[in-house]
C-alpha cells in the first residue's frame, strides 16, 4: 500500500471518528483501547465460573457449558462493542455484565428454576424492549419515572449481592445451622488463597493501577500455582469452539418464555441494564468531556440502542445481558475519546478469544475469581453514599432494596421488594402525588409476584 493511500486511509478514519476534532491522537486512541481491554478482560475468567459454575458448584448440572459461555462472552464483547465504537462512536466497551449475570444464573437458573436456555430467551426479550425505548422517547418518560434514590440502590445492592458472590466462593463467609452465616475456616488452603488476592488486588486498586483486577487474578493465580492449588493448562492457546452448543438457543425457546414467572425476569433485566447502561454512559462521557453544555448525552439514542442491541446478540450468541462497562473511564483516563478506542478494546478481545485454556486456569478454582467478584461488588456499592438516607421514603425502600438481595439470593426480590415499598412509604408521608403512574404499575406488579411466583 502506497503513502498516500494510507495518508488518505488515515485521514477518512480521522474525519469518520472525529479523533483530530476531539483533541486526540490515533497512538493516543489506540493505547486507551488497550488500557480499557486490561480493566475488565477479568469478565473472560469470571463470566464463564459464574453462568457455568462447575459440578462443584450451587448450579450443579444447571449451568451452561463453561468454554461456550466463554466463546460467547469474547464474541459477544466484541460485536457489542464494535457497534458501541462503530455506530455510536463512543469509546465505551461493552462485555456481559457483572450482576446481570450474578441475576441470570443465580435468581433466574437456580432460584427460580428456569433453564438457562429460556433465560437467555428473556435476556433476549430485555434487550429487544429496550432497543424499543432508547430510539423512542419513552425513555425518558422511564428514566423520569424511576426516582434516582431507587436507582442507586439497585445499583448499591447487586453490588452487595455480587460481593457476598464472593465471599461464599473465597470461603470466608460458609454455611451454618444456628446463624445461617458465618466466618469460615481460614486453615483452608483455598480461603487463604482467596484472601491473598484480596488484598494484592486491592492494594493494585489503591495504588491507581488501570486492570488491577486482572493482575490481582494473575497474581493469585501464579500463587496457586506454587502451592499446587490450581492446576496449569496443557496448552496456552485453543481454536475457539462450543458456540454450537448456546448460539440460537435463545431464539428456539421464546415460546417458552412468555410465562408470569418470565415477566418479572425480563422486568428485571430490563431495569437494570437500562439505568447501568444510561449511569456508564453518562459518567464516560462526562469524564470525556462529551456531554452537551446542559449536561445531555451527546448521541444517547445511538448509544443506548447500541447498548440494547449487545444485550439481543449476546443472548443470540449464548451470554446474559450484555452492557456498557464503567471500566471503559480507565480509557477515557487514559486519552481515549472516540469510538477507535472501542474498536481497540473489541480488537484485543478478538485476539483473547484464542486463549481459552489461559482464562479458564482462572475460572477452574473460585479462590482465583472470587477477589474480583469482591471487589466489583466495592466499587457497584459506593451508590450508598448518594442515598439520602434522612428522608424515611427514600431510606426505607433503599434499605429493603439493598438488604434483600443478599439475605434473599436474589436480585429481583431486592428490587422487587424495595419498588413495593416505596409507594406505600410515600403514600404514608403524604406524597402520593409524587410518585409516577408507572410506579403504581409496578407495585401491582411485584404483588402479583411475591403472591403467586416467589418461591
Amino acid at each position: 500500500m502506497s503513502t498516500d493511500v494510507l495518508i488518505r486511509t488515515k485521514g477518512r478514519v480521522d474525519a469518520y471518528f472525529g479523533i483530530s476534532e476531539h483533541g486526540s491522537t490515533f497512538k493516543r486512541e489506540l493505547m486507551a483501547g488497550t488500557v480499557t481491554f486490561l480493566a475488565m478482560s477479568y469478565v473472560l475468567a469470571v463470566n464463564p465460573r459464574i453462568l457455568g459454575d462447575g459440578p462443584a458448584g450451587d448450579l450443579h448440572d444447571k449451568g451452561m457449558p463453561i468454554q461456550a459461555v466463554f466463546t460467547a462472552t469474547a464474541v459477544a464483547a466484541i460485536f457489542g462493542t464494535l457497534v458501541m465504537g462503530l455506530w455510536a462512536k463512543y469509546p465505551v466497551a461493552l462485555a456481559p455484565g457483572m450482576g446481570l449475570n450474578a441475576f441470570f444464573a443465580y435468581t433466574v437458573v437456580l432460584h427460580m428454576g428456569i433453564p438457562w436456555q429460556e433465560a437467555l430467551s428473556g435476556t433476549l426479550l430485555s434487550g429487544v424492549i429496550f432497543f424499543v425505548l432508547a430510539v423512542t422517547k419513552v425513555r425518558e418518560k422511564i428514566i423520569e419515572a424511576i426516582p434516582m434514590q431507587m436507582k442507586l440502590a439497585v445499583g448499591a445492592g447487586i453490588g452487595m449481592f455480587v460481593a457476598f458472590l464472593g465471599l461464599k466462593s473465597a470461603g470466608i463467609v460458609t454455611a451454618s445451622d444456628a446463624t445461617f452465616v458465618h466466618l469460615g475456616d481460614f486453615h483452608e488452603g483455598t480461603t487463604l488463597l482467596a484472601l491473598f488476592g484480596l488484598v494484592v488486588t486491592v492494594v493494585f486498586l489503591a495504588l491507581g493501577w488501570h486492570g488491577a483486577v486482572l493482575y490481582g487474578i494473575l497474581c493469585t493465580t501464579v500463587l496457586g500455582v506454587v502451592t499446587g492449588l490450581v492446576r496449569l493448562p496443557d496448552s496456552l492457546a485453543a481454536m475457539p469452539h462450543g458456540l454450537d452448543q448456546t448460539f440460537g438457543q435463545a431464539i428456539i425457546h421464546l415460546p417458552d418464555a412468555f410465562t408470569g414467572k418470565m415477566v418479572v425476569v425480563v422486568l428485571t433485566m430490563l431495569f437494570v441494564d437500562f439505568f447501568d447502561a444510561s449511569g456508564t454512559l453518562i459518567g464516560v462521557a462526562n469524564q470525556a468531556g462529551l456531554l452537551t453544555a446542559d449536561g445531555k448525552l451527546e448521541r444517547a439514542g445511538k448509544a443506548l440502542a447500541a447498548d440494547s442491541v449487545g444485550t439481543a446478540a449476546g443472548a443470540i450468541i449464548g451470554t446474559s445481558s450484555t452492557t456498557a462497562y464503567v471500566e471503559s473511564t480507565a480509557g477515557v483516563s487514559a486519552g481515549g475519546r472516540t469510538g477507535l478506542t472501542a474498536v481497540a478494546t473489541a480488537g484485543w478481545f478478538l485476539v483473547a478469544l484464542f486463549f481459552f485454556p489461559i482464562f479458564a486456569t482462572f475460572a477452574d478454582v473460585s479462590a482465583v475469581t472470587a477477589p474480583a467478584l469482591i471487589v466489583v461488588g466495592v466499587l457497584m456499592s459506593r451508590a450508598l453514599g448518594e442515598i439520602d438516607w434522612n428522608k424515611l421514603e427514600y431510606a426505607v425502600p433503599a434499605f429493603i432494596t439493598v438488604i434483600m438481595m443478599p439475605l434473599t439470593y436474589s436480585i429481583a426480590n431486592g428490587i422487587a421488594m424495595g419498588l413495593l415499598f416505596y409507594p406505600i412509604v410515600m403514600l404514608a408521608k403524604r406524597r402520593a402525588r409524587d410518585v409516577h403512574p408507572v410506579m403504581w404499575a409496578l407495585m401491582a406488579v411485584f404483588i402479583y409476584y411475591f403472591w403467586y411466583l416467589a418461591k
